[in-house]
C-alpha cells in the first residue's frame, strides 16, 4: 500500500516541492496561473465558472458607515463581481435598508417579507438569491445574523466589515467576491490537471471526496454539545464545490454519530438516513453518476483514537453506500489530517533562498516521509502553505486505510494539489481544503447554538467566560445546503 522511496542516501528526507497550475476563464488575459511560493494574484483573470445573481438586497447596520458610503461600497463590490466574470444584476431588488443593531432580527424578516411582496408585484416566482449586509460597528451579532439567515428565513448572506465598507480597497473587494462567486453556486478556479483529466486515481474513475470534523464545547462545559460537519464534492472532476451538513451529538463524542442512521418510522417502517448517505444522493443529483471511489479526509482525530474512529465511521460509510443499491460498496481511501503536533521542519540553510520563503521557512509543497515518520504505516507531513510569520507547522496525513491503492507520491500530489483550490483566498492553505471547509461548517453551526460567544479561531469553541444561550441545534434551509453557505 505504501511505497517507500528508495535510493536514497542516510539520514536523508524526501523534499519534494510539486509544480501547480491552476486554471481560469478563457475570456481573461492570463488563462493559466502557475503560483509562486504558494501566492498568485487575480488581476487579469476571471473566474473560471462565474455565478449568476439575479435578485439580491442590501443592509446596513453600521453608523460609521453612512448611506452614502454604504452605496458606494455595494456598487463597487458589484462591480468587481461583475468584473471577475459573475453574471451579477447591477440594481437591487429592494432599495438599500438602514437599521439599528437592536432590530436585527425583525430587519431581516422585514427584508424577506419585502422581497416576496416584490415577487408578487412582479407576478413571478424567485427567492432573493444573496443578501449582503454590513456588520454594526461593534462585534457580537454575526452569528445572530447567520443563524436566522441560514436557519429561518432561507437566506445566503454576505457579511462585511463597517471599517472595510466604509473606505474600499480593491483587494478586500476581490475577496469578498470569491466568496459571494461560491455562494451563488460558481467556481473561482479549478486545477489545470484536473481539466486535463490527469489527476491519478481521481480523473479516471468518478470521485467523490469528503471532508469531516468534529467541534467540542470549551473546557469545563459538560452541557453543550459536540458537533459533527461533514463536506463532499460535488462536482467531478473539477472537485471545487463541496455541499455541507452539520449535526449535533453528545458532549465530548469525538465519532461522529450521524454518518448513517436507521430509524424507525411508524408509517414508513424502516428508513436509512444519515449525512453520508444524503451527500452520495446529492453528488448523483449533481453529476448524474455515483461515485466510483470515495477519498475521506477526517480532521481532529488523535492518534489514540485511529482504530475507534476508523472502525465506526469506515462502517458507516460502507452501510450508507449499500442502503442505496444492493452491492455498491466503492473503495475507500480514510485519510486523517492533524495539525495539533509539536513537528517543526527547518530548510538545511537558511541562507539559501532558494530552499526558504519570503519569512525564512520551507517552502510550500514541501513533503517528508521518511526517517521522522511510521517505520511501516502510510503517512507523510506535508508543508503546502507558505509562512506568514513564525515558524510554519506542516500538517501530519495519515492513511488508515486505503482500498484504493494510492502510491505515497499519488496521494502526496493530490493532497498538495487541492490545497491550491481554496474558494476564499488565492494562496494554498495549510489544511486540505475539505478538512478545511468542514472545520468552517462546524463553527458555523456552533454560533446556531451558542449565540455570538462562538470561538471560530480554534479547535474548540468557546464561550468567552459566559455561559452559552442553550439552544437546540437548527436545520438549515434547504437552499442554503444547496451552496457554500460557510465560506
Amino acid at each position: 500500500m505504501w511505497e517507500n522511496k528508495k535510493g536514497l542516501e542516510p539520514g536523508l528526507w524526501v523534499n519534494r516541492l510539486v509544480i501547480v497550475m491552476l486554471k481560469y476563464h478563457d475570456t481573461g488575459r492570463e488563462v493559466k496561473i502557475q503560483p509562486h511560493v504558494g501566492q498568485w494574484n487575480m488581476i487579469n483573470t476571471r473566474m473560471v465558472n462565474g455565478g449568476r445573481i439575479d435578485h439580491w438586497a442590501c443592509l446596513n447596520f453600521s453608523t460609521r458607515c453612512g448611506p452614502n458610503d454604504a452605496f458606494h461600497f455595494f456598487k463597487e463590490l458589484v462591480s468587481m463581481c461583475t468584473s471577475k466574470g459573475m453574471a451579477f444584476n447591477p440594481n437591487p431588488l429592494l432599495p438599500m435598508l438602514t437599521a439599528r443593531s437592536e432590530q436585527i432580527e425583525h430587519t431581516l424578516v422585514e427584508v424577506q417579507r419585502q422581497s416576496e411582496a416584490k415577487f408578487a408585484t412582479m407576478g413571478v416566482k424567485g427567492r432573493l438569491q444573496l443578501l449582503i449586509i454590513i456588520l454594526p460597528d461593534f462585534s457580537g451579532k454575526y452569528g445572530t445574523i447567520k443563524r436566522v439567515c441560514e436557519t429561518e428565513l432561507g437566506l445566503v448572506s454576505q457579511c462585511c466589515q463597517p471599517k472595510h465598507a466604509s473606505k474600499v480597497n480593491r483587494q478586500y473587494l476581490e475577496n469578498v467576491a470569491l466568496k459571494i462567486n461560491v455562494k451563488a453556486g460558481g467556481s473561482n478556479t479549478v486545477l489545470f490537471d484536473a481539466i486535463m483529466k490527469k489527476i491519478p486515481l481521481v480523473s479516471d474513475a468518478l470521485t467523490i471526496i469528503f471532508g469531516a470534523d468534529v467541534t467540542h464545547p470549551s473546557p469545563g462545559e459538560d452541557s453543550g454539545p459536540s458537533i459533527a460537519a461533514v463536506v463532499a464534492s460535488m462536482d467531478w472532476p473539477m472537485v471545487t464545490k463541496y455541499r455541507g451538513l452539520v449535526s449535533a451529538q453528545a458532549n465530548r463524542m469525538e465519532i461522529i454519530q450521524d454518518l448513517f442512521k436507521v430509524v424507525q418510522d411508524p408509517q414508513k417502517g424502516t428508513v436509512n438516513s444519515g449525512m453520508i448517505r444524503e451527500l452520495l444522493i446529492a453528488f448523483r443529483r449533481s453529476t448524474a453518476h455515483k461515485p466510483h471511489r470515495i477519498i475521506f479526509y477526517r480532521d481532529g482525530v488523535s492518534e489514540g483514537q485511529f482504530s475507534q474512529v476508523l472502525l465506526y465511521e469506515l462502517d458507516a460509510i460502507r452501510k450508507a453506500c449499500a442502503s442505496l443499491e444492493e452491492g455498491y460498496l466503492p473503495p475507500v481511501t480514510f485519510v486523517v489530517v492533524q495539525k495539533r503536533h509539536h513537528t517543526r521542519l527547518f530548510p538545511g540553510d537558511h541562507r539559501d533562498r532558494n530552499l526558504t520563503d519570503r519569512s525564512g521557512n520551507i517552502l510550500p509543497g514541501t513533503v517528508v516521509d521518511t526517517k521522522i515518520c511510521h517505520p511501516f504505516e502510510f503517512d507523510f507531513y506535508l508543508c503546502s502553505h507558505s509562512g506568514i510569520k513564525g515558524t510554519s507547522r506542516p500538517t501530519h496525513y495519515h492513511v488508515l486505510w486505503d482500498e484504493n491503492r494510492f502510491s505515497s507520491d499519488a496521494m502526496q500530489t493530490l493532497t498538495n494539489n487541492l490545497c491550491y483550490t481554496y474558494a476564499r483566498c488565492t494562496r494554498s492553505v495549510s489544511i486540505v481544503p475539505p478538512a478545511y471547509y468542514a472545520h468552517l461548517a462546524a463553527f458555523r453551526a456552533r454560533y446556531y447554538i451558542e449565540g455570538d460567544y462562538s470561538d471560530s479561531g480554534s479547535g474548540t469553541g468557546s464561550s468567552r467566560g459566559r455561559a452559552a444561550e442553550a439552544r437546540a441545534l437548527p436545520q438549515i434551509k434547504d437552499n442554503v445546503k444547496d451552496v457554500m453557505f460557510y465560506c
